[in-house]
Parts: C-alpha cells; sequence; structure tokens
C-alpha cells in the first residue's frame, strides 16, 4: 500500500514539487526579506532561528496531499478492489500515511540542506539529533494520520485540500518565526499551548544543543494524543464510507 501511495505521487509531479519548494521558498523569503527587521530577543541569527518553524511547514504542505490521496482513492472503485481481495481499511490507510511520512522526510531534509547552505549551523550532540529527528517523525506522522482522518471527513479532494488549510496555517500562531512575546496579548495564550509549539521549542533545543527541559515530553505527548484519536477517527469514518 506503501509503494501504490508512492507511485501515485509520481502521477502528479507539479503538486510534489510544490510540496518540497514552496516551504524552501518560504524559508528563503522570511530569513532575506523579513529576517533583517526580526529581533529573536537572544542574539540567535534569524536563520537559525527559523528552520524548526520551515520543517513543520514543510510537514504541513506534505499532510496536504495525503488528505487529497485519500480522498480521491474514496471516490474511486480503488476500495472496492481492495476490499474484495481481504485489504482491510486500516492497512490501505496506513499505506497512505508511510508514504506521506516518507515523502516528509525528503522534503524536510531538502529543506535542512538549504538552511545548512544559508548559514544555519547545528550544534548538538549525536543522541540530540537522533532525537530531533525521531521527534520530527513522530509529528510527521501525527498529522499524515490527521490528513487521512480528514481525507475521509471530505466528500471531494478539492474539499480536502481545504479541510488541511489548519495544518499549514498553525505555524504561524506559534514560535516557529517570532517570539510569541512580539505578539498581541490576546495571542499569547493561544500561542504558547497550541500543539506546535512544544516541537519547534524542542526541536530548537534539541539542534542548538541547549536545554530542552519539559518541551519534549509535552510535545510527544500531543503527536501521540493527534494520532490516536486521528487513527481512531480515520476507523470509523472509513467503516462509514464504505458501508
Amino acid at each position: 500500500m506503501a509503494g501504490r501511495s508512492l507511485r501515485m505521487s509520481r502521477r502528479s509531479p507539479d503538486a510534489l514539487i510544490t510540496a518540497l519548494m514552496l516551504p524552501v521558498m518560504l524559508m528563503l523569503i522570511f530569513v532575506y526579506f523579513f529576517g533583517g527587521a526580526i529581533d529573536t530577543g537572544d542574539g540567535t541569527a534569524y536563520v537559525t532561528y527559523v528552520v524548526p518553524g520551515a520543517m513543520l511547514l514543510c510537514a504541513g504542505f506534505g499532510a496536504a496531499s495525503t488528505a487529497v490521496s485519500v480522498s480521491d482513492d474514496m471516490r474511486g472503485a480503488a476500495v472496492d478492489r481492495f476490499r474484495a481481495r481481504g485489504i482491510g481499511g486500516v492497512a490501505v490507510l496506513a499505506g497512505h500515511v508511510t508514504a506521506s511520512v516518507l515523502r516528509n522526510l525528503v522534503s524536510t531534509a531538502l529543506v535542512l540542506a538549504v538552511s545548512l547552505a544559508i548559514g544555519f549551523r547545528p550544534d548538538a550532540e549525536p543522541l540530540a539529533f537522533l532525537a530531533a529527528a525521531g521527534l520530527l517523525t513522530a509529528y510527521i506522522t501525527a498529522i499524515s494520520w490527521l490528513a487521512a482522518a480528514l481525507g475521509l471527513l471530505a466528500r471531494t479532494p478539492e474539499a480536502a485540500g481545504g479541510f488541511t488549510f489548519l495544518m499549514m496555517f498553525l505555524p504561524y500562531p506559534s514560535s516557529a518565526f517570532v517570539p510569541i512575546d512580539t505578539m498581541e496579548p490576546w495571542l499569547h495564550g493561544f500561542a504558547r499551548h497550541q500543539p506546535l509549539t512544544p516541537v519547534i521549542e524542542s526541536l530548537r533545543a534539541l539542534l542548538l544543543g541547549h536545554d530542552a527541559g519539559s518541551a519534549p515530553w509535552v510535545a510527544l505527548a500531543w503527536c501521540a494524543g493527534i494520532t490516536l484519536v486521528s487513527l481512531a477517527s480515520a476507523a470509523v469514518l472509513f467503516r462509514r464510507r464504505t458501508a
């Protein structure tokens, strides 16, 4: 199922290129257009500050294509053929999610490579790098399952793409691109306690060799919760759509 989903990605090269390049372009825009006007408050170069947020933005764009492909599958006859061959709904959705994780890891590696080329200099021990990679994979898995559930909820691929807008928007009201203290006061509560902020703060601390405190555990709890709720919702929605 994962191989099938990856082969489907090759049929839409424009969507694949967009998912790969748009986060890179947005990172370059923030660094070169706005970075000179943004003070991170701790003397950190803006490119160093913005990379974790760009990684999560990249994952959001990649997950959007998962919702669209799941919705497209449900609209066609592919699911009926799979059921006739004894392939369950969870296996079909897990294939989409696995392919999404693999695509997102490739696009994240591209973002990291470009960030290194423009001045990002991580300063972490090997174990911290592995912890950052593990946390990022957990986040990508969580939003991929959420995207799969949204793809089942939507009746058309176009609607599925619209439903995933929130995942692409959430990095902005967080600590991804500017310190939370620089936002309007009424935004502080949401920005500090939404799911992406502990993920971003954890990645930033791990990659830069800083003390992450309890942020990684909070981030993992959010990822686990989103994954479990999304997986259960996807299973229920799949049964309803195929009943």
